[in-house]
């Protein structure tokens, strides 16, 4: 498996994404309110110019989400368990979930794609079926989630140990629980 083999790389936007059989990922998702519009385009300028990297972008929009800016629609228990339940009902048919979490603007997900299946194609899925479901609940229209998401492929063990450490305990992290445990739409609740 080559992950530097440019036919496995693509960008809808701003972020390159990797997508070859054979490779766990690390995938975030956000609502489209979650970061400011022109914090984003801000850090984009800041991306082309060389002024901060791929992985300076991600730092800043994970600690911006922990902020729970936004709508927060993920908080409301109806959507939050259509979120859960979306991921849990292709688990074994697409793609093996080892891990998630569902935050009040964003998600988190450790899973290996089944071979044929690829992150893009989960990721829209996923997204669509629960934007549908939120929208009507909400009584509104417009985009729901943000157009992109985050995934990085799982390098060794130890990038394995830290992701999944980092997904269930990003609850504790943004004072949401005290114990992973505790937060109700993670894998860490199930344990």
């Amino acid at each position: 498996m080559d992950n530097k083999d440019p036919r496995y790389w693509h960008s809808r936007g701003y972020l390159p994404h990797f997508d070859q059989d054979g490779f766990t990922q690390f995938v975030t998702f956000r609502l489209a309110d979650s970061v400011p519009q022109l914090v984003l385009d801000r850090w984009h300028t800041e991306l082309k110019s060389g002024e901060i990297s791929d992985a300076g972008v991600r730092r800043r929009i994970e600690y911006y989400l922990d902020q729970n800016y936004g709508e927060s629609w993920l908080r409301a228990p109806a959507i939050a368990n259509i979120l859960q339940e979306t991921l849990l009902k292709w688990d074994g048919e697409r793609y093996r979930l080892i891990s998630w979490v569902i935050m009040p603007n964003h998600g988190h997900i450790l899973l290996s794609p089944f071979e044929g299946h690829r992150v893009s194609d989960i990721m829209h899925s996923i997204k669509s079926f629960t934007a549908h479901f939120a929208n009507d609940l909400l009584k509104r229209k417009g985009r729901f989630w943000a157009k992109e998401y985050f995934d990085r492929y799982i390098r060794d063990q130890r990038h394995f140990a830290n992701t999944l450490a980092y997904i269930e305990n990003n609850p504790v992290k943004a004072k949401l629980c005290k114990l992973p445990c505790e937060w109700p739409y993670s894998s860490a609740y199930f344990k």
